[in-house]
């Protein structure tokens, strides 16, 4: 007889001739074995339809559950079997070392693994290497073991710093896995990075992905077109731009930072009354990085009649005259009328003025000084606070490192001595528009200046391994604190950072501090031991990082 979906009765199934089935609870509704089962044969025994209780309740009770069990699987259709997912797209890169595979199997287990609370000992931490595990394969250009996606998407899932570098490393193969698993979507919403995209130079496949791709292809997309040919990017971007979401607008916009140039300047004005309040402020925002723009020459007009020299005294001075109103043209230039709490309102006009001016025409205004001796100008009627810090924000929108230099002052100097920023937040900014070496070597004279109580948030800034100038003042500082007394954890974010970014080679020069050193009088209890774990851990640290290079090489 064919299956049927559901139980079938004792006479006709097949199962009829089992010696079972004359079982005298063969006929008890499952909902009542059930009920026996969890009252218990005592309370609630098993009866058979005439009223006969089996002499041994909790035997008969299981033997009817067995038949009934027996009966239902027997009885039900076998499941209508699903399409099958087209195979993952195939990934060219080259499989990993074996020996590196091992490693990235190593550090994912361990990331999985619980962590004990408390004391950190002088085991590497390794799942703060995952990141640079991860950098240094794509860089290499490796592709990941397929059987290691998953944990590695799990990773991405818990850990949004890691996805860019997890999901470039995943390749097509990931993207595939996160098309059937919904914990992984996050990696069909924005992971630009891990996607594949077609030959920029094949239009008809361009333009299928740029109309029918997921969002992370076709930011992966646009940032390829882009960097290939700028117009073309912006033409693509036009063909849809009316119909994308504000969201979706934000983050294409942001791709024409590439390449930004002035094909881009009549595309951005339309932006400028675009529905979202993000997309024009991004507008206006790389507007006033083009200094020839249009844009650019409206906000300067509105800045230069607020900021002027002052010619009144004996000697250079400048002179400031904030809005008294902001007006509709104003307003779509996108700058924000109403300030936050706590912020005048002139003040806060004034500075997004400032900011959106091309830093050019202040020393044109002041008949061609370098930008070290106007920001050191004094500033009329206490303005100087709030007009260096319009400066400190146009010299990083415009990436203008004359401006940034003048604006940090020198690294020996007090931040309150300084004509610019004296948060280290401010500064952190300023350094990013500097190249690598002169950032790290200003860093590296203000820790060698101040110590590393404020250098935290600077050191972020500098390019990973640190350079041998910077890494030396860091441990320098840190054997300072040593010798002084200081708690080491004060400075675990610091020693942290120093396991990540000191160059691998340092390692041997570093072992002599890894000695427990002799309680000093008036050091905190316990220091010295504290210390010596904490330089074991970056010098093993090192070393590991060194192995994870070699492997992967």
């Amino acid at each position: 007889m064919p299956p049927t979906t559901g139980p079938t009765t004792a006479s006709a199934h097949p199962l009829a001739s089992h010696p079972l089935a004359s079982h005298p609870l063969a006929a008890l509704p499952w909902e009542e074995l059930v009920t026996s089962a969890l009252l218990g044969t005592d309370r609630r025994p098993p009866a058979a339809p005439g009223g006969t209780v089996p002499a041994d309740g909790p035997a008969a009770l299981l033997d009817a559950a067995a038949l009934h069990t027996v009966r239902r699987r027997a009885g039900l259709l076998p499941a209508v079997p699903g399409a099958r997912p087209a195979p993952a797209p195939h990934d060219p890169r080259p499989h990993l070392p074996e020996a590196a595979r091992h490693r990235l199997a190593q550090l994912l287990a361990d990331r999985a693994a619980p962590t004990a609370s408390g004391r950190r000992g002088a085991a590497p931490d390794l799942t703060e290497l995952i990141p640079q595990w991860l950098a240094t394969a794509n860089r290499r250009g490796f592709r990941a073991p397929a059987d290691l996606v998953p944990p590695l998407l799990d990773a991405a899932r818990a850990r949004t710093d890691l996805r860019p570098q997890a999901l470039a490393f995943a390749g097509p193969l990931g993207l595939w896995l996160a098309a059937l698993n919904p914990e992984w979507k996050f990696a069909l919403r924005g992971a630009a990075g891990g996607s594949l995209v077609p030959d920029t130079g094949d239009p008809e496949a361009v333009h299928r992905l740029w109309e029918e791709g997921l969002f992370a292809e076709r930011v992966a997309l646009l940032d390829a077109v882009r960097t290939r040919d700028p117009a073309a990017a912006l033409a693509l971007l036009t063909t849809t731009w009316s119909t994308e979401r504000a969201e979706d607008r934000l983050m294409f916009l942001d791709s024409l930072r590439n390449g930004l140039g002035a094909q881009d300047e009549e595309f951005l004005e339309q932006a400028l009354a675009d529905r979202s309040r993000n997309v024009r402020a991004t507008a206006a925002e790389l507007l006033s990085a083009l200094p020839a723009s249009a844009f650019a020459g409206r906000m300067a007009a509105r800045a230069t009649s607020c900021v002027n020299p002052d010619r009144t005294g004996a000697g250079a001075s400048i002179a400031v005259e904030a809005p008294h109103e902001c007006d509709a043209g104003m307003r779509r230039d996108g700058v924000v009328a109403d300030p936050p709490t706590g912020r005048g309102e002139r003040s806060w006009w004034l500075g997004q003025l400032v900011e959106a001016t091309p830093l050019g025409v202040w020393q044109e205004r002041f008949g061609g000084r370098p930008a070290a001796e106007i920001v050191a100008l004094p500033v009329a009627d206490d303005w100087a606070g709030e007009l260096h810090a319009a400066w400190c924000r146009a010299a990083v929108r415009q990436r203008h490192p004359e401006w940034a230099r003048a604006l940090l002052g020198e690294p020996s100097a007090p931040p309150a001595g300084t004509p610019g920023p004296t948060s280290i937040a401010e500064r952190s900014k300023l350094l990013a528009v500097l190249s690598e070496a002169e950032r790290a070597d200003w860093v590296a004279a203000f820790i060698a200046a101040h110590g590393l109580s404020e250098a935290f948030q600077l050191l972020g800034v500098c390019t990973v391994p640190w350079s041998g100038p910077l890494g030396r003042a860091v441990v320098d500082a840190l054997d300072i604190a040593r010798d002084g007394g200081s708690y080491p954890w004060s400075f675990s974010g610091v020693m942290g950072l120093a396991e990540r970014c000191l160059d691998p080679a340092e390692a041997d020069r570093l072992e002599v501090l890894t000695a427990t050193p002799d309680e000093q009088e008036g050091a905190s209890p316990g220091a010295g031991g504290y210390w010596s774990e904490a330089f074991q851990r970056l010098v093993s640290t090192l070393r590991l990082r060194a192995a994870m290079e070699a492997e992967l090489s």
